[in-house]
């Protein structure tokens, strides 16, 4: 429980098991008593067993379906089981728990909380293409959502009962549907969306796949994909 809400911290983790158990376990610190689901989205290493060991759910999906697949999962246990807030943790430890109070506040006046990077707290940063589709991305879902938000592709993020039942009836599994198609729909349907600053952090384990070329395809990928979340019914 925070603040008399029933918290639910869910984990998606795909071959992970070099930070996964550090990830739960600081969560479990800072947040006795708060339930943590590990969604194991196809992992082919043991971080299924790793998550389970230190203390949180494990669902394990068959095969890998990304990010938005692992969270679906993630969404209907928080629904299925009566969770009145829904908080997604990045299995890498770039997200610090001690955030998630002030997450959960913002929600007493807002359907979605985005944890943001560049809100004016940490040093995170990013450059070229995928800073430009980062900007691109902010202005137009800020529009749409009638406030400023400065990280519309953060993977930290709050959310409500009224939202945790929308996520488990509908939620993208396509790339970077789970983050921008996500605003774009959720705007649409009037719920209020915010953000608090937040400083992420470097990676427990693992490299991020950070290169020229990777960067120019987010780019492009990430303006089709807002393109058709806006021009879908």
């Amino acid at each position: 429980m925070i603040n008399g809400k029933r918290v639910l911290i869910i984990i998606p983790a795909w071959n992970e098991s070099g930070s996964i158990a550090d990830v739960v376990r600081e969560v479990h610190g800072e947040l006795p008593g708060v339930d943590i689901i590990v969604v194991d989205d196809g992992s082919t290493d043991d971080t299924a067993a790793k998550a389970a060991s230190a203390g949180a759910i494990v669902a394990r999906l068959p095969f890998n379906l990304g990010v938005g697949g692992a969270m679906r999962t993630g969404y209907r246990y928080a629904r299925d089981h009566g969770y009145d807030v829904a908080i997604q943790v990045d299995a890498d430890g770039q997200h610090d728990p001690r955030y998630i109070p002030k997450l959960v506040d913002a929600l007493d006046e807002n359907d979605l909380v985005i944890g943001a990077r560049f809100a004016g707290e940490g040093g995170y940063s990013v450059s070229g293409p995928r800073k430009w589709a980062m900007k691109m991305l902010s202005a137009v879902l800020s529009a749409m959502a009638g406030t400023r938000l400065t990280d519309t592709t953060s993977g930290h993020r709050a959310c409500n009962r009224r939202v945790i039942e929308f996520f488990a009836n509908w939620y993208p599994a396509e790339y970077l549907g789970d983050t921008i198609e996500v605003l774009v729909r959720l705007a649409r349907n009037k719920y209020k969306i915010t953000q608090i600053p937040v400083a992420m952090r470097p990676r427990m384990a693992g490299t991020p796949s950070n290169s020229p070329v990777k960067a120019s395809i987010y780019l492009g990928r990430a303006f089709v994909v807002l393109l058709l979340a806006i021009i879908r019914a």
